[in-house]
């Protein structure tokens, strides 16, 4: 029982590093972009090719991919991206999946459809006891970066200069511009953070989640239901959300496996009549 909660709680931060930068974009900037696993999957394929053929250390691969995917990200931003801001949600959808089906063509053609292999470090593998509770190093691992991220970005954006001229940014951008804010700046860098997030993330869980060019729509349902359960007023939703949904994911596969991917969605709707604007919100339960 305590091993699940541990895999649970290990696969609910995963799945918060994976969605948080979608958390970023749409709340905060309020731009829906479902292409977010695409970044994600590029983090994670550079790890493959780095560790795979030039034989780099998992560890180094890491801070790669992260950098790897914000320069994706922030040049997309900056061709692509940044004309859609003031466009209707639906065109930037459109625009999103388009983009997903291009990140998958490419990868399919460059890497093959076959899945990756990451091979984790021999410090990663295996089991230790906690309190005689027998839990994975690996997941360990991924509980501290994620605890890392989480208090990083709740830092950056609550009291360093930059969260406040985002915030200030996304309020009223006219009225930011007039104070000296330079808006578009500001927003570039947010979205490379949130693709160098999702690359990230990407890299951790290419040895749990498994990697292959389908990966952005497989789990892209994921990364939305993460944001929606959590709200997208701030970080904190979305990590509450992706807590619960990762132990009510993997408690739902070990105890009723017959069915699948049930228990999750049956809990997203619960939480969502419970709270329709998100577990973290100013309009509060239903």
């Amino acid at each position: 029982m305590l091993t699940i909660l541990f895999d649970g709680i290990a696969y609910g931060m995963l799945l918060f590093v994976l969605a948080c930068g979608l958390a970023v974009t749409l709340g905060l900037m309020n731009f829906v972009n479902l292409a977010h696993g695409a970044f994600a999957m590029a983090g994670g394929y550079l790890t493959v090719v780095l560790m795979n053929s030039y034989g780099v250390s998992f560890f180094l691969c890491l801070p790669f991919a992260f950098l790897f995917s914000a320069l994706i990200g922030v040049v997309l931003e900056r061709t692509l991206y940044r004309h859609l801001y003031d466009r209707s949600h639906l065109d930037q959808v459109l625009f999103s999946v388009g983009l997903i089906f291009m990140a998958i063509s490419a990868v399919d053609f460059f890497m093959g459809a076959r899945q990756q292999i990451v091979t984790l470090p021999d410090i990663l593998r295996g089991r230790i006891e906690i309190f005689g509770v027998p839990v994975g190093v690996y997941r360990l691992f991924i509980i501290f970066m994620c605890a890392l991220i989480m208090v990083g970005l709740q830092y950056a954006l609550a009291y360093t200069r930059f969260g406040s001229r985002l915030r200030a940014a996304v309020d009223d951008g006219r009225v930011a511009r007039g104070l000296g804010i330079n808006v578009s700046i500001v927003f570039a860098v947010t979205f490379a953070v949130g693709s160098g997030l999702a690359g990230l993330g990407g890299a951790l869980g290419a040895d749990i989640l498994g990697l292959d060019p389908t990966f952005p729509l497989r789990f892209m349902i994921y990364f939305l239901i993460v944001v929606t359960v959590g709200g997208t007023s701030s970080i904190t939703g979305p990590f509450v959300a992706s807590l619960i949904l990762g132990i009510a994911d993997v408690a739902g596969k070990y105890y009723f496996p017959a069915l699948g991917s049930f228990v999750i969605y049956a809990v997203t709707i619960g939480l969502l009549l419970w709270r329709p604007y998100g577990l973290v919100s100013k309009e509060g339960a239903r």
